[in-house]
Parts: C-alpha cells; structure tokens; sequence
C-alpha cells in the first residue's frame, strides 16, 4: 500500500513549482494531473511513471469528483508513491479536502505539497499587489463559479462592501453576474477591475476596466483566468513587468 502526495502544481510558470513538489514527482510511480498543472510538469517524471489525465473544464469533466476520490485510493494500492497533481494549490478550490477525507477513511496515508496560489501569484505577475500600504490592508479570495446544482450561493456577498481587494478565481463565464452584485451591495460603478487571462505564462494578458464596463472589455479572453476587484487595479501601470 502506496501513500498519496496531494501536490500544488503551482499558477503556471513551471519555475514556481516548488522544490519539494519537484523532488516528490521525481520519484512518482503515477501522476493523476488536471487541466490548470503545466503539462511540461511531467517531463520531470521518472521513467516508467504512468499519467492519468482527469481535468475538468466547464462543460466537460473526464471524471467526476468521487470517481477521481475513489481512482486515487485505488493507485495506491498498487503504487508506492501516487502525486495527484493540481494547478495552484491543492486547498485553495482545488477539493484536496475531500480527496484526503476519502483517502483517510479507506485508510491510505496521505500528504500535503502547497502549492504558490493563483489568487496571489497571478496578480502579482500583472503588476497588481493584492495588499499595498496606503491602499489596503486585507484581500478575499472567492470561487467564481459554484456548483450549478447547488439550491443557495454560499457566496455571502453582503460580507464585500468594505472589502479592500477581492480576487474571484473561476469566474470569467460569471464576470457579468459578479460585476452586477458587487454594484447591487453599493461598489461603485466606476471601481477598478481587472481580468488575467493565463496569468503567469507567455499567453498572459490583463484587462482593466470598471465594475460597468469590464464584461464587454474582457468576455471574449481566454481561460483560466482571475479577476481582482480594488484600487490596488491602478498599481498595474507603474508595477507592471511580466507582460512587458
């Protein structure tokens, strides 16, 4: 019986993987990987190591959840070392949680690699700081896209009106629907806000725009992407360095 290293594969750039998730997948016998880890990730595989391949898209999951909780319990009775790779971090919207909670009451060891977040790490390669003295002292981060089947939000958005920074990870098919309850709870209409598209890799690219006009401005890019709400937005023109 195996052990189960449930990994951060990190925000995209492949050098902000972190060394022990590095040396870990080195020595992987399987890697079950998702649709944010940079595929480039399992070139650092030893040979012979077996991948299996279980990510989600919005419209399309090649396994559900409680095939991929019971896939990995399965792995590990058979392999030593099984990394179940995620983009991000593996607690940060990534249902770690729940792979471990299944794994612990099958009775297989379990670990945790972190991984360098999206919600921060994004950001900060477009030049925007999620806290900045002077402009704010406190950031939320928030899934963008619930559970289509869930009968009530969980998304308390009342609990926003003196947030200082708030990133929405998942959230682009959703920008229009955040846009409008930000300003429903009394944001102005004219509050900065940004959409990343493929932060961190050489497709990124930022729109800026304001809670009015950022879902004609940004609907058509590409995701992954993350969108941050709060004045550190203007930070972007003098701190901006991975896009130039």
């Amino acid at each position: 019986m195996g052990k189960v290293y449930l990994t951060g594969a990190g925000p995209g750039d492949i050098e902000l993987l972190t060394l022990k998730a590095y040396r870990t997948i080195q020595k992987a016998d399987v890697i079950v990987y998702d649709r944010l880890a940079n595929p480039e990730i399992l070139k650092e595989a030893k040979d012979g190591c077996e991948f299996v391949y279980v990510g989600k898209a919005d419209s399309h999951h090649s396994l559900p959840q409680d095939e991929i909780n019971e896939l990995l319990h399965q792995l590990a009775l058979k392999h030593e070392i099984v990394v179940r790779l995620k983009g991000g971090d593996p607690l940060v919207f990534g249902r770690g949680g729940e792979e471990a909670l299944h794994l612990k009451a099958n009775g297989i060891k379990f670990e945790f690699i972190p991984g360098i977040t999206s919600a921060i790490a994004v950001p900060e390669y477009a030049g925007i700081p999620v806290t900045h003295r002077g402009v704010t002292v406190s950031f939320r981060v928030v899934t963008g896209h619930e559970a289509p089947n869930k009968k009530h939000s969980q998304i308390h958005w009342e609990n926003f009106k003196t947030d200082d920074t708030i990133v929405f990870l998942m959230g682009l098919h959703n920008l229009d629907k955040i846009t409008k309850k930000l300003i429903d709870i009394g944001k102005p209409k004219d509050f900065p806000i940004a959409v990343i598209s493929k932060g961190t890799t050489p497709e990124e690219k930022t729109v800026i725009g304001t809670l009015e006009d950022i879902w004609q401005k940004a609907k058509d890019l590409p995701t992954p992407a993350l969108i941050v709400v709060g004045e550190v937005v203007k930070l972007k023109e003098d701190l901006s360095w991975f896009e130039k």
